[in-house]
């Protein structure tokens, strides 16, 4: 079905039992594009231009929940690109719709054959495939792009297999990699992240309330609360924050506030020069740089005198950094 929220087109399809309205015969590319790397947006470039040449529209085929949160548990993965998240990278990118399949038992023992006969051919009448090299699929995952290839010519559809992808320019003998971008987020490396990513990692969410504690001390913050898979170093960042389609420099710390009340993890983000209300309103954090870890002050005003330091920091940080619409 579609999903209703869609104002715009761009047309998200969850779990079409028939083609969706404006995306049939659709040019997809296919994959978890967790993170809309590099190496992603490279599968989708030549989903693209396919599509133009074919006169067809262009949409993403990917899975909710990752595979490996289905077969292991929840948050089991560090998921980069939570669904809203990843459906908004495509919206940045231009395609035409997000198609997301369920990815349940059902899905798990449908044989490579059957996905291609009911996934692709019956319920969404592709007209052409775009994977990487590395995609495989069905059960056990006995699809490889050999395979889907071959299942192509059978169907009728067009196959493009996009060869490896480096992660980042001078990086040749490293694959662009959602693990990778993982690993180097978990140890606080936002800008090896943003490398391998192509742009800033960010994180996308309603602001809620908090104890305000910010406010009395000068620094009133937009709080979120990420995806509960989230594993990003504890600690305080250099960031630009998108509310309301305008950009703002600031500062944020992601953690357990360990000064305040050790509580479950939040982000805290500080925008300079900026006064107004937002709570309730969706916004995006951007991260440009490591400031240092979380720290457990002996008083507020400790912690009030950091923050200061922290300002300036980041001030710095950004000063240096690329201006402009950080996304996808």
């Amino acid at each position: 079905m579609a999903d209703p929220s869609s104002t715009d087109a761009f047309i998200l399809a969850i779990d079409p039992a028939t083609p969706p309205k404006g995306l049939a015969g659709a040019v997809v590319a296919i994959g978890n594009f967790d993170g809309v790397h590099r190496g992603h947006r490279t599968v989708v470039a030549r989903a693209e231009a396919l599509a133009h040449r074919l006169g067809r529209p262009c949409a993403v085929l990917t899975f909710e929940p990752h595979p490996s949160d289905f077969f292991r548990g929840p948050n089991t993965i560090f998921r980069l690109t939570p669904p809203a998240a990843k459906a908004k990278a495509f919206r940045r990118l231009g395609l035409d719709g997000m198609i997301v399949i369920s990815f349940d038992a059902a899905l798990a023992r449908l044989s490579a054959e059957d996905f291609v006969a009911e996934i692709l051919v019956r319920r969404l009448a592709v007209g052409a495939v775009v994977a990487g090299y590395d995609f495989h699929f069905g059960a056990g995952r006995a699809g490889t792009p050999a395979f889907l290839k071959e299942a192509g010519a059978k169907h009728g559809f067009e196959v493009e297999i996009v060869e490896r992808v480096p992660a980042a320019p001078g990086a040749p003998d490293e694959a662009a990699s959602s693990t990778a971008t993982r690993a180097a987020l978990e140890a606080g490396d936002v800008e090896g992240a943003a490398r391998r990513l192509g742009r800033p990692y960010s994180i996308i969410g309603a602001v809620v309330e908090g104890q305000k504690l910010g406010r009395t001390i000068g620094f009133p913050t937009a709080n979120l609360r990420p995806d509960p898979s989230c594993r990003l170093r504890h600690g305080v960042y250099a960031v630009r924050v998108e509310a309301d389609g305008e950009l703002h420099d600031g500062v944020a710390n992601y953690g357990r506030r360990p000064t305040v009340d050790d509580g479950p993890p939040l982000l805290e983000a500080f925008l300079f020069d900026f006064s107004g209300d937002l709570y309730g309103r969706t916004i995006e954090v951007f991260f440009f740089g490591w400031i240092r870890g979380e720290t457990k002050f002996a008083s507020v005003e400790a912690l009030a005198a950091q923050i200061k330091q922290d300002l300036l920091k980041a001030r710095e940080i950004l000063a240096v950094s690329p201006s402009g619409a950080p996304g996808a």
